[in-house]
């Protein structure tokens, strides 16, 4: 296990029986079908208001899908998919034997993280690793990657406030999933007024959910943060007025520098 830090913030639903992929199709965000030939997808479940309840990464295993999603929800995540279920032929399991682990090296029997290609490889395995995720942590702050649980929780945010349109989160083109209308007219009306931005400080970060503010006016709020660097959830009206007006722009007491992450400059 050597090189592999436990991801021990994460748990395992084991997804079996013959419509496995086609009961998932028709509720998630992103498209099942690559699962068939790719090694995993990263997708969410979302509010019928097109909020997110829960984010997750699907493997396939055999007969089987592993659902690598946040511990603390898991048996929240269990609950909804097993309402969702109806006359599927499908079961569903907490795997309590299986474990995440992520590496910054290729993993053997695991998979490169879906949203960004510097988030490193990660891998659902049967025993435990030992050591520290906090390098996994500094390495999507850097990037400018938010995680449920961590920078958000359920029905807090839509996709493309933290950035998922552009993380490999969601297929517009699949067709229906749970929130798909007010999601799919979101991005359509091109009605993004905020997104996940990096910011950078000169000392210590700021506690999470510290707003940031330019004046008298509230742009956002400090998310998870590492070495100097935090997310912040911004509006980006009120950013670029900021930015216009030459007013700098704070959070608990210093100033901060925000910066588009690079996927998102690309998208």
């Amino acid at each position: 296990m050597t090189n592999l830090a436990p991801l021990s913030d994460r748990a395992v639903i084991r997804l079996s029986g013959e419509d496995r992929f086609s009961f998932l199709q028709g509720i998630i965000t992103q498209d099942v079908e690559p699962l068939k030939t790719a090694p995993a997808i990263f997708s969410a479940l979302l509010t019928p208001q097109g909020k997110i309840l829960f984010d997750f990464f699907i493997v396939q295993d055999g007969d089987a899908l592993l659902i690598d999603c946040f511990a603390d929800s898991a048996d929240a995540l269990l609950k909804r998919l097993t309402l969702y279920k109806l006359r599927a032929k499908v079961s569903l399991d907490l795997a309590k034997d299986l474990n995440v682990v992520a590496s910054a090296e290729r993993i053997e029997n695991g998979f490169p993280d879906p949203r960004h290609v510097k988030l490193g490889w990660r891998a659902i395995v049967g025993e435990t690793a030992d050591g520290a995720n906090s390098d996994y942590d500094r390495a999507r702050i850097a990037l400018g990657v938010p995680e449920f649980g961590k920078d958000f929780g359920a029905d807090e945010v839509f996709l493309l406030d933290v950035n998922y349109d552009l993380l490999n989160g969601v297929n517009y083109k699949k067709g229906c999933f749970v929130g798909q209308e007010v999601t799919s007219r979101m991005k359509r009306k091109g009605e993004v007024r905020r997104r996940t931005l990096i910011a950078k400080f000169d000392g210590p970060t700021p506690e999470k959910g510290a707003p940031v503010t330019a004046d008298s006016s509230t742009l956002g709020e400090a998310m998870t943060a590492a070495d100097g660097v935090a997310l912040a959830l911004i509006r980006l009206d009120r950013w670029e007025k900021a930015k216009a007006d030459g007013t700098p722009i704070e959070c608990g007491g210093k100033e901060l520098l925000l910066e588009i992450p690079d996927y998102l400059k690309q998208g």
